[in-house]
């Protein structure tokens, strides 16, 4: 099973399930632009529409944080043959969005992103952004698997998990990670009459 398709059966449990993350009620359909979040009205009350176009006037990530949550991102969902990767699906748009809608969120991932840096200037002599492919993907492959962290990369495992479980959520409630899932929503049935093998199997074939 490769990466997409782990986070897709993280992705079929949001929609069936709500948020996977603890506390975190987020929006069903992220647009590709935080801007255009607000542009979702229907059954919203005006000041929920009004709150919604504040947040996303607002910016919480700087422009580096912002770099470093895309390319984490991409590492995480991949463009492939079927579809886009996670920033084509605008998750980066959608996790400074949730950030902005539960605050709870802020500090762990403000603090999760300087922790890379820190990691990777300690290792690399360069933040995370200024590393290479390979580089990244070392230390990523650190603290994406709990069991296997060793002691002192707690805080690492913790903010990826927070920026996978998101990025799932985003990606697998967008327009395009539905597409992705095959997801067809509730579409009405259509009768075309008793199936040819069970009418023969009664002898009702010529009834």
């Amino acid at each position: 099973m490769n990466r997409r398709d782990s986070l897709r059966l993280l992705g079929i449990g949001t929609l069936s399930a709500g948020s996977l993350l603890e506390g975190c009620q987020t929006k069903p359909a992220p647009l590709a632009d935080a801007s255009q979040v607000a542009a979702d009205t229907m059954g919203r009350q005006e000041f929920e529409i009004a709150r919604d176009k504040e947040l996303a006037a607002a910016h919480f990530f700087d422009a580096h944080e912002m770099a470093t949550i895309t390319l984490i991102a991409d590492l995480i969902l991949p463009r492939d043959a079927k579809s886009g990767s996670a920033t084509d699906a605008g998750v980066p748009a959608f996790i400074e969005f949730i950030v902005k809608d539960e605050p709870i969120h802020q500090l762990p991932m403000r603090g999760g992103l300087r922790w890379l840096d820190i990691q990777c200037l300690n290792r690399f002599g360069k933040d995370f952004i200024g590393s290479t492919p390979d580089q990244r993907v070392v230390l990523l492959n650190e603290i994406a698997y709990p069991m296997k962290a060793r002691p002192g990369m707690q805080q690492g495992v913790v903010f990826f998990n927070k920026i996978r479980d998101l990025t799932a959520i985003g990606f697998f409630t967008s327009k395009m990670g539905i597409e992705d899932l095959g997801y067809k929503g509730n579409s009405p049935g259509k009768w075309e009459g008793v199936p040819p093998e069970v009418l023969k199997q009664y002898g009702l074939e010529n009834v």
